[in-house]
C-alpha cells in the first residue's frame, strides 16, 4: 500500500510538472512598420492554437491568425484602401495566418520558422523571439510585394518590419 501511494505521487508529480511547462498564448499585439513610407500600424483579432513548451522548446507549435479588416495605420482612408482588393483583399482573404514548421533556441533567442500566408500566398518566414517575463517578443522582416501587395514597384521599397508580443499563460 505504501508503495502504491508513493508511485501515485511520483506519477502525479511528473504529470503536474509537465503540465506546468506547457504554455499557451492568451493575447497578442501585432504591429508593423512599412519602412519606405514610415507608416506604422497594427492588426487585431488574434486567435491562436499554439502550445509552447519552455522545457523542450523544439516541441512547441505556433499557429495563429489576425483579421485583415482590423488593419489600422492611424489614417482611416489608408486603412480602407489597404483592406480593398488592390492590396490585402479582406473580403476574399479575411485572415493573415502563420503556422510554425520548427522552433529552436540558441542562447536567449528562440527562432521560429514557418509559413506566413497573406492573401493566397504562403511564404517561409523566420521570427526571432526573446522571452521577457510572461511574454515572447518576436520580430521579422518581410516584403509586402512577395505576397502580391505592391505598394511600391521596387521590392526593396516594400520592406515591412513586423513585431509580435505574445502574452503567455
Amino acid at each position: 500500500m505504501k508503495h502504491s501511494i508513493t508511485i501515485f505521487f511520483v506519477v502525479f508529480s511528473i504529470l503536474f510538472a509537465n503540465a506546468q511547462s506547457d504554455l499557451s498564448i492568451t493575447n497578442a499585439e501585432v504591429s508593423f512598420v512599412f519602412v519606405n513610407n514610415d507608416v506604422e500600424g497594427t492588426l487585431e483579432g488574434f486567435t491562436s492554437e499554439s502550445i509552447i513548451d519552455l522545457d523542450q522548446i523544439e516541441n512547441s507549435k505556433l499557429k495563429g491568425s489576425v483579421k485583415v479588416e482590423t488593419i489600422s495605420t492611424g489614417n482611416s482612408i489608408r486603412n480602407w484602401s489597404l483592406r480593398r482588393s488592390k492590396y490585402f483583399d479582406a473580403d476574399n482573404f479575411p485572415k493573415i495566418k502563420f503556422e510554425s514548421t520548427s522552433v529552436q533556441q540558441e542562447g536567449d533567442i528562440i527562432t521560429v520558422k514557418g509559413k506566413l500566408t497573406i492573401k493566397d500566398v504562403a511564404k517561409d518566414v523566420n521570427f526571432s523571439f526573446k522571452r521577457k517575463d510572461k511574454q515572447l517578443v518576436g520580430k521579422t522582416t518581410l516584403y509586402s510585394s512577395d505576397y502580391g501587395i505592391n505598394i511600391k514597384s521596387d521590392r526593396e521599397k516594400n520592406k515591412v518590419l513586423v513585431e509580435l508580443i505574445f502574452q503567455l499563460k
